[in-house]
């Protein structure tokens, strides 16, 4: 039996993942999570094999960041990322988090129960369309990093490089050197077009 926390802040998007997932014989769903920091508790308290997990909910702790806290420990359950997002930003920033795979919301059924499957045994399970997003180069450039990306959609915010610096926990001098990589990448020259340009290629999300 593979047990599973759900973690999405829409009770109405839980219930309809527990009642596809509890019509498999081999999956139960044992918690659930409205916030990503009831996500990381349950993950360590549940004794659950698997985390399906939102990227984005209400307040400060996000998906991406509550799936590093989960894995970080020793025997933490898998990660399976369920999400609406599919910017290079989003995909890129689970991964390197330890998702085992990335599923969008919109996914068949059978994809579903296929890579929950194939994400509790530590399997890859990435949803046809992020894996080509991730095999696949950017046309006029290289792909951002996902710390680029991370330092890109914070701009697109409108803060400062002190403000980027703080968030990340960078120099702004490292803000600034990200900065030129990420322009050479775009080849933009400022960061107006830079954000432009990286929501038109869907790098990070728009608006």
């Amino acid at each position: 039996m593979i047990r599973l926390l759900l973690s999405d802040d829409h009770p109405v998007v839980r219930a309809g993942i527990r009642a596809l997932l509890e019509s498999e014989s081999d999956l139960e769903v044992v918690a659930e999570a409205a916030t990503a920091e009831d996500a990381v508790r349950l993950a360590a308290t549940s004794g659950v094999d698997l985390v399906l997990m939102d990227l984005q909910f209400p307040g400060a702790l996000q998906g991406a960041e509550a799936t590093r806290r989960i894995r970080s420990h020793d025997g933490a359950p898998r990660v399976l990322v369920l999400t609406n997002y599919d910017t290079d930003a989003d995909i890129l920033g689970a991964i390197e988090a330890g998702a085992s795979g990335y599923l969008l919301k919109d996914a068949p059924p059978a994809e579903l129960v296929a890579a929950v499957r194939a994400a509790a045994v530590g399997e890859s399970a990435l949803a046809p369309a992020v894996s080509s997003r991730l095999d696949g180069s950017r046309a006029g450039g290289e792909r951002l990093t996902a710390r680029e990306a991370e330092v890109l959609s914070l701009v697109a915010e409108g803060r400062s490089n002190r403000d980027i610096g703080r968030a990340l926990f960078l120099s702004e001098a490292t803000v600034k050197s990200h900065l030129v990589h990420i322009f050479a990448k775009l080849g933009v020259g400022s960061r107006t077009a830079a954000v432009a340009r990286a929501r038109e290629l869907g790098a990070i999300r728009a608006g």
